[in-house]
């Protein structure tokens, strides 16, 4: 069972997607907050499996600000931003504040529902249109912010970086290179140190800045 958390200022889209995801056999909304600091405290207090987080609530703290303050609490709760911001300055901030994706809230049920499963299964979610505009934004900086620590990272790693910016899990890493998971894991941690980063959506930032998504593994 995939345990939510809503966060959102409108009790109108907190109750409509509270009826759609209870309606999934495997999730289940276990609360409510209106705002970033309400929505921290009942975190806290339920613990979930992943946080579905407003990015503008103009009372209180925003869903920025609560998102970088959840995971410096509890780093285990998956945090996916619900948006109406098609722009890729919003995304690559969400990012950048521990979340493992976003969300357009003019999105279909469907994909919502897909973006939950795979951020839950430890993967990074956006949709194909924002993933497109974020290489774009960045593909022309491969030689700016950690271009000599790439250069620290083996061929293996090299690989594993790529295809955890691609979605693929650890163990679908492992089955894709022939390698077991738990190597996956060692590669995963080395070039976490080499390249200075702590969470899995920090490494999809990086890949996109370096175009990586565009490589054909």
């Amino acid at each position: 069972m995939i345990r939510i958390l809503l966060v959102d200022d409108h009790a109108v889209v907190r109750m409509g997607l509270k009826v759609m995801l209870n309606d999934v056999p495997e999730m289940e909304v276990v609360g409510e907050a209106s705002e970033g600091n309400e929505g921290i405290e009942k975190a806290l207090e339920e613990k979930p499996d992943i946080v579905l987080m407003d990015l503008s609530m103009p009372h209180g703290k925003d869903g920025l600000s609560a998102t970088s303050e959840l995971k410096k609490q509890l780093p285990d709760t998956a945090i996916l931003i619900l948006t109406m911001h098609d722009d890729e300055e919003y995304l690559f901030r969400a990012i950048q504040a521990g979340a493992s994706g976003c969300v357009l809230k003019s999105a279909p049920h469907q994909e919502l529902i897909e973006a939950i499963k795979s951020v839950c299964a430890g993967n990074a979610y956006l949709h194909p249109s924002a993933t497109k505009r974020l290489m774009d934004e960045y593909i022309g900086n491969l030689k700016q912010d950690g271009q000599e620590n790439y250069q620290l990272l083996s061929d293996r790693e090299k690989e594993v970086l790529t295809l955890i910016a691609k979605g693929y899990s650890n163990k679908e890493i492992g089955e894709k290179l022939v390698i077991s998971v738990k190597t996956v894991e060692a590669h995963k941690s080395n070039l976490m140190e080499k390249l200075q980063m702590k969470t899995r959506p920090e490494l999809v930032s990086y890949a996109l800045k370096k175009g990586l998504l565009g490589y054909g593994i």
